[in-house]
């Protein structure tokens, strides 16, 4: 019998005990900070056991359509029953069980409509998982989610007035064009018009204003017509080019530009006052010619009318001499009526002219004292100057052969003169 050294049976003795023991050994456990070694009986090899918490079909993006329904199981490599699921800033409508983690949403129609939701637009939601014992045993991420909608929506422009719309001349019309986005925004506007206007201000997005501002010679005055309509196209395009139209049709009433026919009146009036002075400077010059031939032929007539009354008084006397002074006298008094014919004829041309001219001077008094303008703005303006040019121009024709003249003398001296008692008792109508 061999004999081994007692260093050697003791090493022996230690294989012997570990070779009866190995199966406790391979039942055993080395933890680690993330998972777990087991050493298997029938293997060397080492396998990783899965212990972080984690979300095993996680999607992170979510695509809907209008009107339909989504129920998404979320799972997770733990025992659900021990943890809970929650969302948060999620939208209107998104819900998530709290206890198995399905995830539920029907995209209903009425909260595009509203407002509350809106297409193509993402919203990343937050999601999380907690455990119910351990707080710090929990996940936190995030997805997002898109609704989208098939049905094309038409864009719309609105102008912010009505369809029909009324105007005076010289009134500015002003109003915004706006849009109601479908599913592609306007993105060019054009305008064109039944009648060529264009706006003052530039028409090119929603938005913007269309500015006109109605001209007063947009009736012309020779025109039977006392409106004029014209029709306003507004085209909307977006980038598929897509086209919406919207009609404003407006009418125009014609009106008085009354800052411009106030001129025309005011020079109206200041014309006809003037040729009033002119011809009372004319019958001035008139009246005193009538008078000076009138005076002359009056001396004629005098010492005629003397000198055949001397004739017959030197008749009477007794001596021959002055009886024959008396028969010579009424021949000289004879005489001077050829004389004063020849010397002042009589002045019958001017004094019709002159009694014509003051007639007419009268008249345009009159004229300009009924057709004064009444308040600020007289309706009437119109009709009274044209009434004033239409009396100018007749006045002018009936003195077309009168010799119109001007000379130095003031305007008041004029009126003095011919509102001189002594000129008109000249010119009053006498009774028998």
């Amino acid at each position: 019998m061999l004999k081994y050294p007692s260093r050697k049976r003791i090493f022996c003795g230690l294989i012997l005990m570990i070779l009866m023991n190995a199966p406790f050994f391979s039942a055993g456990q080395v933890t680690g900070d993330s998972a777990e070694l087991k050493l298997l009986r029938d293997s060397n090899a080492v396998k990783l056991e899965d212990t972080a918490l984690r979300i095993k079909n996680f999607s992170p993006y979510f695509t809907l359509h209008v009107d339909s329904t989504i129920d998404y199981h979320f799972e997770i490599n733990r025992d659900p029953s021990q943890y809970y699921w929650y969302l948060r800033n999620s939208p209107v409508g998104l819900k998530i069980n709290k206890d198995n983690g399905i995830l539920h949403f029907k995209a209903d129609k009425s909260y595009f409509l509203s407002g509350k939701l809106k297409y193509d637009n993402e919203y990343k939601v937050k999601m999380g998982i907690q455990n119910l014992n351990n707080p710090r045993d929990r996940v936190d991420t995030e997805f997002t989610l898109v609704f989208y909608n098939t049905e094309i929506i038409p864009s719309r422009i609105k102008p912010t007035v009505g369809g029909d719309l009324q105007i005076d001349e010289g009134d500015t019309l002003n109003f915004e064009l706006q849009c109601d986005d479908g599913s592609f925004p306007i993105e060019s506007i054009t305008y064109f018009s039944s009648v060529s206007i264009h706006s003052s201000t530039p028409i090119a997005h929603c938005g913007d204003d269309f500015t006109w501002v109605v001209p007063y010679d947009f009736i012309r005055d020779d025109d039977k017509a006392t409106s004029k309509s014209l029709s306003l196209y507004f085209i909307g395009t977006d980038k598929f080019f897509n086209h919406d139209t919207a009609i404003v049709k407006v009418t125009v009433k014609q009106t008085i530009n009354y800052p411009f026919r106030l001129v025309q009146y005011n020079k109206m009036t200041a014309d006809i006052e003037r040729y009033i002075i002119q011809l009372k400077s004319t019958f001035r010059i008139l009246d005193q010619k009538v008078r000076h031939s009138k005076n002359t032929r009056t001396s004629f007539d005098l010492t005629s009318s003397a000198t055949a009354l001397g004739g017959t008084v030197f008749s009477s006397l007794p001596t021959g001499s002055e009886q024959t002074t008396g028969k010579i006298l009424p021949s000289v008094g004879v005489a001077l009526v050829p004389v004063k014919e020849a010397v002042s004829p009589a002045k019958t041309v001017e004094q019709n002219s002159a009694s014509l001219v003051r007639s007419d001077i009268k008249r345009l008094q009159y004229l300009l004292t009924d057709n004064v303008l009444i308040g600020e703005k007289d309706p009437d303006i119109l009709k009274k100057t044209q009434k004033l040019r239409d009396e100018l121009t007749q006045v002018q024709l009936q003195l077309i052969d009168v010799p119109v003249v001007e000379d130095s003398t003031s305007s008041k001296e004029l009126d003095d003169y011919f509102n001189n008692p002594r000129v008109n008792k000249k010119y009053r109508l006498k009774g028998n």
